[in-house]
């Protein structure tokens, strides 16, 4: 089993900063990439971040330059460091991984974490 445990979302004001972490765990082998993406209410689900195991980074164009994406392969761990936070920054973040391969199962492909509120006040 793999799962994917987000942390670190809370209330900021803009201009302000938060460190996002998400954690994969189970019986992991290796994974492709992980990556965040966010949803704020009324908005469809976008695309923030991702982080190939190779160290490839892309970014939303709404965040560059204030936002970075980094990661741990060997604790299975992923970033996202906001900086300049604008309260159009508002959303539930999602932390999601790709081409996961298991120790025991083999490729078991993707996984989403539950999210964790980002808050941003003007």
């Amino acid at each position: 089993q793999v799962q994917l445990v987000e942390s670190g979302g809370g209330l900021v004001q803009a201009g302000g900063s938060l460190r996002l972490s998400c954690a994969a765990s189970g019986r992991i082998f290796s994974i492709d990439a992980m990556g965040w993406h966010r949803q704020a209410p009324g908005k469809q689900r976008e695309l923030v971040a991702t982080l190939t195991s190779g160290g490839s980074t892309n970014y939303a164009d709404s965040v560059k330059g204030r936002f970075t994406i980094s990661g741990d392969n060997a604790k299975k761990v992923v970033y996202l460091q906001m900086n300049s936070l604008k309260p159009e920054d508002t959303a539930v973040y999602y932390c999601n991984a790709e081409g996961i391969r298991s120790t025991l199962f083999g490729r078991v492909g993707g996984s989403w974490g539950l999210g964790t509120q980002v808050t941003v006040s003007s």
